[in-house]
C-alpha cells in the first residue's frame, strides 16, 4: 500500500485525536474554573453525553455495515460526522451563562458533538480491516494512524490551551479555541473521508440487525477481552489528562504550563510509535503491549512525590509516560483488526462495523468515565469551583486529590489491566485469533 493512501487514511486521526483530547483535557476545567459549575455536577456533564455514545456507537456500527453492504463503502456516515462534529464542538464553548444554566448548555452541545463524532469514528475505525488481508499491512496502517493520532493529540494539548491564553482566557479565550480547533477537525476529517473512497468493503452473508450482530459476536472472546483491557487503560489515561490543567495551575503554580506538561506526557509518543511498531514485529505485539503497560504504571507512580513537592522536574519525568503512551495506543489497535478478520472467517458475516462500534463505544465510555471519576475525586477533596475573574485558594485536601488523579490512580488502573491482557493472550492462542 502506497504512502499516499496511508497518509490519506491516517490524517483523519488528527481530527479524532483533537476532538477526543480537548474535552478530556479542558472541558472539566472550563466548567469548574470558568463557568463556576460545582465539581460534582461538572462530572455529570462530562460523563452523561459520552455515556449515550455507549448506546449510539453500536447502532452506528450496524448502520455502517448496512451501508457497506448496499454501496461497498462507508462514505456517507464519514461525511455526515465530518461536517457536523466541528460545529457542535465549537458550540460547547459558547455558553452565555454560568452555573447550572451553563452546565445545561454544555451538556446539550456535548451530546450533539458526541453523536456526530460517533458517525465519523465508527466507520473510520472499521476501514483498516477492509484495507488489507495481511496482518503486517494492517499494522502498518495502524502505525500511520497512530502517528497522525499522536499529532492530533499534540495539536490539541499544545494548541488549545495556548489559544485560550491568546484569546485572553475566560469565555473569550475558550470561544476562540472552540472555533480554531473546530476548523482543524473539519479539515482533517474531510480529507480522510475523500481520501478513503477507494476502500471497498467485502461483505459476505446477510445484513445483520444490531441485536443479531452482537449475538453472533459473543463468540469472539479474544476481542472482548482485548477491548476490556483497552477500556480500563483508557479510563486511567483520561483521568490523567483531565488532571493536567489542575496540576499545572494548583501544584506547579501556572496554568500556562498546561500545554507544556501535556506535550511532555504525549510528545515523545510521536517518535516512539515507529519504534514500538518495529519492536512489535520482532518480539510480538502482546508482549510489547504488556511491557509498556508496566512501565507506564511505574512512571506514573514516580510522578507522585515529584508533584507533591511542587517540582517542575515532573515535566521531564512525564516524558517517560509519553514513550509508553505510544504503545498503549498503537498496539491494541493493531491487534483489534486481527480479531475482526478472524471473526469474519468464523461466521461469514459482515461484522467490522459492529465490532468497531462496540470498541469505540467502550473507548468513548472510558474517556468519559475518566474525567467523571476525576470530578468526583475533586468533590471528595473539597475542591472549590470559581470563575476566571475570581480565582480561589484550594484546600490541601483538594490539592492532594487532584495530584492523585495524575499519578496513583492511573497507575493502579494500568496494573488492573494486566490480568485481562494475560487472559486475552490465552484466549487468542486457544481460538487462533
Amino acid at each position: 500500500m502506497n504512502k499516499g493512501r496511508l497518509a490519506g487514511y491516517g490524517v483523519g486521526s488528527i481530527g479524532t485525536g483533537v476532538f477526543s483530547t480537548v474535552p478530556g483535557l479542558l472541558l472539566l476545567f472550563f466548567l469548574t474554573d470558568v463557568l463556576a459549575v460545582p465539581a460534582a455536577l461538572a462530572g455529570v456533564v462530562v460523563v452523561a453525553p459520552k455515556a449515550l455514545d455507549v448506546f449510539f456507537n453500536p447502532i452506528i456500527g450496524a448502520a455502517s455495515d448496512r451501508e457497506a453492504v448496499r454501496t461497498a463503502r462507508r462514505t456517507k456516515l464519514l461525511l455526515t460526522g465530518a461536517l457536523l462534529m466541528p460545529v457542535a464542538f465549537a458550540t460547547m464553548f459558547l455558553s452565555p451563562s454560568s452555573g447550572y444554566a451553563g452546565a445545561i448548555w454544555v451538556a446539550l452541545a456535548f451530546v450533539g458533538a458526541s453523536v456526530a463524532f460517533a458517525a465519523f469514528q465508527v466507520p473510520y475505525v472499521a476501514l483498516p480491516a477492509e484495507m488489507s488481508d495481511e496482518p503486517d499491512t494492517r499494522l502498518r496502517v495502524m502505525t500511520w494512524r497512530i502517528v497522525f493520532l499522536t499529532l492530533g493529540i499534540l495539536i490539541a494539548g499544545g494548541l488549545a490551551p495556548a489559544v485560550v491564553d491568546a484569546g485572553g482566557g475566560g469565555r473569550p479565550g475558550y470561544a476562540l479555541m472552540g472555533a480554531v480547533v473546530g476548523a482543524v477537525v473539519l479539515a482533517a476529517c474531510l480529507i480522510a473521508t475523500l481520501s478513503t473512497r477507494w476502500v471497498r468493503s467485502r461483505p459476505g452473508g446477510d445484513v445483520l440487525g444490531l441485536v443479531a450482530a452482537f449475538r453472533l459476536a459473543r463468540g469472539n472472546r479474544p476481542f472482548f477481552l482485548l477491548m476490556t483491557a483497552f477500556v480500563t487503560q483508557a479510563v486511567g489515561i483520561a483521568i490523567m489528562l483531565a488532571a493536567v490543567p489542575y496540576v499545572a495551575t494548583y501544584w506547579l503554580g501556572d496554568y500556562s504550563l498546561t500545554s507544556i506538561l501535556f506535550v511532555c506526557v504525549v510528545g515523545p509518543s510521536a517518535l516512539a510509535v515507529p519504534v514500538w511498531s518495529a519492536l512489535a514485529r520482532r518480539f510480538g505485539r502482546l508482549r510489547c503491549f504488556t511491557v509498556a503497560t508496566v512501565v507506564f504504571a511505574v512512571a506514573a507512580l514516580v510522578n507522585y512525590p515529584l508533584g507533591a513537592a511542587g517540582s517542575k522536574t515532573v515535566l521531564g519525568a512525564a516524558a517517560v509516560l509519553g514513550l509508553c503512551y505510544a504503545a498503549l495506543q498503537v498496539l491494541p489497535l493493531a491487534l483489534m483488526p486481527d480479531a475482526i478478520v478472524a471473526d469474519a472467517a468464523r461466521t461469514g458475516q459482515v461484522q467490522a462495523g459492529a465490532f468497531t462500534g462496540a470498541w469505540t463505544a467502550g473507548e468513548t465510555a472510558g474517556l468519559a468515565v475518566g474525567p467523571g471519576l476525576y470530578a468526583l475525586m475533586l468533590a471528595a477533596g473539597g475542591f472549590l469551583s470559581s470563575t476566571f475573574d475570581a480565582p480561589v485558594t484550594q484546600p490541601g485536601s483538594a490539592k492532594t486529590a487532584l495530584l492523585l488523579g495524575f499519578t496513583v490512580v492511573p497507575a493502579l488502573l494500568m496494573l488492573a489491566s494486566l490480568p485481562i491482557l494475560r487472559a486475552y493472550g490465552r484466549a487468542r492462542t486457544t481460538t487462533g485469533n
